[in-house]
């Protein structure tokens, strides 16, 4: 999910007028958006991707999906996660509540216990289920964990952000230091006055922003 490219884009957003946002039909409690790809998964646990402008259920059951330059993975609701390989779900070792594909070939996410995890690109491009995938354990304490081609962003227990720098896909860990001039991350929040929503998730990807109501609508914006 690149919950980053949004975060980033906020400024812009809240200077432009020229939002277009509609509702789109379905109902999702989690959506992802990356490389011309949308998924998600509603209340039930079902799974769909957007072909078009229609829903296509994919086999399976989920309580978070991701896509990104990773391929497409997810985890259900007893923390198994699994790798969508040849249009079917295949499970790998280790236990997830939360994944992200959004990284540069690597994935990363958070236990049920707040750690926080990543898989280098190396690994995760050949992982399978026929052996033990090396996860790496970052220090700290996160319940949602989001990378980019940039670094990641983490959300902890107490609604602290935080983010990580020097993260490559080959050394998934990142550092805990290294604000600078050049800082990625920007200086302040905005809202994004000129959409009247409660919002529980978004995604951004090519142009458009996705977002799910509190209520599990689905809203699609072309920024």
């Amino acid at each position: 999910m690149l919950l980053w490219e949004f975060l980033l884009l906020l400024p812009l957003l809240a200077g432009s007028s020229a939002q277009d946002c509609i509702e789109i039909p379905g109902s999702l409690k989690q959506i992802d958006a990356s490389n011309g790809q949308v998924f998600g998964v509603n209340s039930a646990g079902n799974i769909y991707t957007l072909y078009g402008d229609s829903w296509a259920q994919v086999p399976g059951s989920l309580k978070h999906v991701t896509v990104g330059p990773a391929g497409v993975w997810g985890v259900n609701n007893n923390d198994n996660i699994y790798k969508l390989v040849g249009g079917s779900w295949q499970q790998v070792t280790g236990l997830l509540k939360q994944i992200d594909a959004g990284g540069d070939m690597f994935v990363a996410g958070v236990s049920m216990y707040d750690g926080i995890y990543c898989l280098s690109r190396p690994a995760t491009v050949s992982a399978n289920s026929d052996s033990a995938l090396p996860w790496v354990n970052i220090a700290g304490s996160l319940k949602y964990y989001s990378c980019g081609l940039w670094g990641c962003w983490g959300v902890n227990s107490a609604d602290n952000i935080y983010f990580r720098f020097d993260v490559t896909p080959d050394s998934c860990a990142g550092s805990r230091d290294g604000i600078t001039k050049s800082n990625p991350v920007g200086t302040t929040w905005t809202q994004v006055a000129s959409f009247i929503c409660n919002c529980k998730h978004v995604s951004y990807d090519l142009g458009l922003l996705w977002l799910i109501t509190d209520q599990d609508k689905i809203v699609k914006c072309r920024i």
